[in-house]
């Protein structure tokens, strides 16, 4: 019979846009920070947990393992397994799921699981540079784009997909950009009311001119209701997604204990849900708005 899942110490840091208040802090340290917290949320000691699942898109340069790298960092013994999962945005649920599963078998009893990512950090790479050019241009490729951001498969942005799914489903700018800005007015209510206090995880950014403690997110301060509507479209003319209304570039990182009830029990500790399922869906890559 599979085990009872539940879900406990839910954490993560404040998200921070591209290239802004959290650029100089590494994936792994925040990864470290927030696995540190989840743990002691929690109320569970670093050698309860059995193994991290982290999910990471944009591995180029971060070193080997990103989960594991996190995990050490947050203090978890090295007798801790940590696996690193890639299903690009669904990277993270994905680690949950694993994790979720591990735990219903019988082959883990607790596991923490999350996904970390620096968009900010994420290098250029130079192909063929290994081989040598023996003349000719070469070309410097972003790995955010290449690797995060570009369906390999039709060879377009993934905005043009975006794009795409409004199209197909009827769904005009305005009602994209209503959505949008109602969804910013809720989390500016929500930061201002403290809703997030109790997940949030301050971090530290130390810079020549001193400390600085990052405790809310940094996208929804610029947000500007007059212009929004105005914003021109990202990807074509005719296209719905702008600047505003689209996932915007980010730093930052979730985590959460995932447990199994008996574990759980003996432990002490609260669970805040229960796993109840899950599912796992496919289809053409251009459609992965409705398939992540």
């Amino acid at each position: 019979m599979l085990k009872n899942v539940y879900l406990a110490g839910v954490s993560r840091t404040p998200l921070g846009v591209f290239n802004g208040v959290l650029a100089d802090v590494s994936a792994a340290e925040l990864g470290a920070a927030v696995i540190k917290a989840a743990v002691a949320r929690a109320k569970v000691n670093p050698s309860d947990v059995d193994e991290v699942y982290f999910g990471n898109v944009i591995g180029a340069g971060l070193g080997q393992n990103i989960a594991r790298q996190a995990a050490l960092g947050a203090g978890l013994p090295v007798t801790c397994g940590a696996t690193t999962i890639n299903k690009v945005c669904g990277s993270a649920m994905r680690a949950i799921i694993i994790g979720s599963q591990a735990i219903q078998c019988g082959d883990l009893d607790l596991v923490v699981a999350g996904g970390t990512e620096s968009m900010t950090n994420t290098p250029y790479l130079l192909p063929k540079a290994r081989r040598g050019y023996r003349m000719g241009h070469g070309q410097v490729l972003d790995a955010m784009i290449q690797d995060g951001l570009w369906d390999i498969y039709n060879n377009v942005h993934m905005g043009v997909c975006g794009d795409q799914c409004a199209k197909e489903f009827n769904i005009s700018r305005r009602e994209i950009d209503d959505y949008a800005i109602e969804s910013f007015k809720r989390v500016l209510a929500a930061q201002a009311a403290g809703r997030f206090a109790n997940v949030l995880v301050p971090i530290e950014v130390k810079s020549r001119t001193g400390t600085t403690i990052v405790d809310h997110d940094e996208e929804p301060t610029k947000f500007d209701e007059s212009k929004f509507r105005s914003l021109k479209p990202a990807f074509g003319p005719e296209g719905t997604v702008t600047a505003g209304n689209a996932s915007g570039l980010s730093d930052g990182v979730a985590a959460m204990i995932v447990v199994s009830e008996e574990r759980a029990r003996t432990l002490g500790i609260k669970p805040l849900a229960r796993i109840l399922g899950h599912a796992n869906v496919a289809m053409e890559p251009t459609k992965f708005t409705v398939a992540p």
